[in-house]
């Protein structure tokens, strides 16, 4: 069974990419389409865990006559970016606070995106292995020589580097604001713009909608759940505590088709529509747990822990339903809770049972009771206390939207799982018909070996 999960071993050289910026350009809107002064975000947009910008680099290799030393790159990126704010025109915008601190789009002159181009003295192939993320590739992402960590206020909501490799192929980087789009919009944006630099003019399909006012909270609010994604645990586990303690270390593994399949038939013998996600992630989340924390001492059996994941909650809202097109954050945090006993000592079935509950308890109700439980409390911080966070990237079309007219990436997505422990990366693999999964997690060193073991080797029974 070991076969099934192949450990990726990650080669990082000491790498100090060389990069030099040719050029910082801001990127208007080919015309002016705004007619809005400002744009409400809903609740959604504006809650803390979107408050960031998600980095991903996508590489292109040199090939059938294709050289990005010959072709001009930057330029047609350039071009397609300016027919696209057209329609997308409030990722030419910026943000601001308003009232209680809250975030809203407003316009102004010479706002816009920004483009940056970049060369490196070094081919692709001194990279390292381009199939897993890695912090060597920070220099292919642009970030302003004063800029604060997670500031999102007046910053470009589109940030894109192109870094051109002395092999003829290039990377592109880019940075999203997530206040504007969750993942599938920002698949949805990329595709539009993809699909345009390739056509040579404006493609669209489906329409973009913004229409963020679907999702304002009710008047007056009404929370209906007890929302404990967002609340914070208290515990002293020695265990939590070491979680921050000493080196973190970036793990990746290549999740077989087959092996997701047992674990599925594993999972389904407590609850038979338990999906490949929810077994995968109890898994996960199961061996997390035992290899960070121990039943036998500091009463860390009674500790509460949580696994928070998103679902994407847009076929489930009817009253009124979203517009085709809407590229506006529609994912709720669903959450799943138990002990460190009952993690350990269970069954995978009973844990996937879990995970399936709390997957199946994400309804329109529960995304109108979360819009205003963050409407009355508004969490003002990330509550990481005994939480593991799984991210599903495998859901995103993040390879075929990527095709500018020189081919599909040889590796889209993230960069860097660091600094924190806590959470989980769910990412497709480049160009495979046999449905593996790559999957990165950062966790403390002392518990890399043991984590690894059971992931690969733990008997389900």
């Amino acid at each position: 069974m070991a076969h099934w999960v192949q450990e990726q071993e990650l080669h990082f050289p000491q790498l100090n990419i060389p990069i030099t910026v040719d050029r910082i350009e801001t990127v208007l809107p080919d015309h002016d389409v705004t007619s809005h002064d400002r744009l409400y975000l809903s609740n959604l947009d504006d809650m803390i865990g979107v408050r960031v910008f998600t980095p991903t680099v996508y590489f292109y290799q040199s090939e059938k006559g294709f050289s990005a030393r010959d072709e001009p790159v930057v330029q047609t990126l350039k071009d397609a970016l300016s027919k696209v704010l057209v329609p997308y025109y409030p990722f030419s915008g910026r943000l601001r606070e308003t009232t209680n601190g809250k975030l809203e789009v407003f316009f102004g002159q010479d706002q816009g995106a920004v483009l940056v181009e970049a060369h490196a003295d070094v081919a692709l192939a001194d990279l390292g292995d381009l199939t897993v993320p890695n912090p060597a590739w920070t220099k292919l992402i642009y970030r302003f020589p004063d800029e604060q960590q997670y500031e999102v206020v007046n910053m470009p909501p589109v940030i894109a580097q192109v870094t051109r490799f002395c092999c003829g192929g290039f990377s592109l980087g880019l940075r999203m604001c997530h206040c504007f789009c969750d993942g599938f919009g920002a698949m949805q944006f990329i595709c539009a713009w993809a699909r345009t630099a390739k056509a040579g003019s404006l493609v669209l399909d489906p329409k973009p909608c913004w229409d963020r006012e679907i999702l304002k909270p009710r008047n007056p609010p009404k929370i209906e759940f007890p929302h404990t994604e967002f609340k914070k645990i208290e515990e002293s586990s020695a265990q939590t505590r070491r979680l921050w303690q000493g080196t973190l270390v970036q793990k990746c593994y290549k999740v077989s088709r087959e092996y997701q399949a047992r674990l599925k038939r594993l999972a389904q013998e407590e609850v038979s529509s338990c999906t490949t996600f929810d077994a995968l992630a109890a898994h996960v989340w199961r061996s997390w747990v035992r290899a960070l924390y121990d039943v036998d001492s500091n009463n860390d059996d009674e500790v509460q822990l949580r696994l928070t994941f998103s679902v994407n909650a847009r076929a489930k809202l009817e009253n009124p339903p979203l517009p085709d097109g809407f590229y506006g954050n529609a994912l709720c945090v669903a959450c799943a809770a138990s002990n460190v006993e009952r993690l350990v000592d269970g069954c995978l079935s009973e844990t996937a049972r879990l995970v399936h509950e709390a997957r199946l308890r994400v309804t329109e109700e529960y995304l109108r009771s979360t819009v205003d439980y963050i409407e009355m409390h508004r969490p003002e911080k990330l509550e990481f206390g005994g939480k593991l966070t799984i991210t599903q990237w495998t859901r995103f079309s993040i390879y075929d939207s990527a095709d500018f007219g020189w081919g599909k990436p040889i590796y889209a997505g993230p960069i860097d799982l660091t600094p924190t422990p806590q959470v989980c990366l769910l990412l497709p693999e480049a160009e495979t018909n046999g449905g593996a999964i790559v999957l990165c997690i950062c966790l403390p060193e002392f518990a890399c070996l043991k984590f690894t073991e059971l992931l690969m080797h733990h008997e389900f029974e």
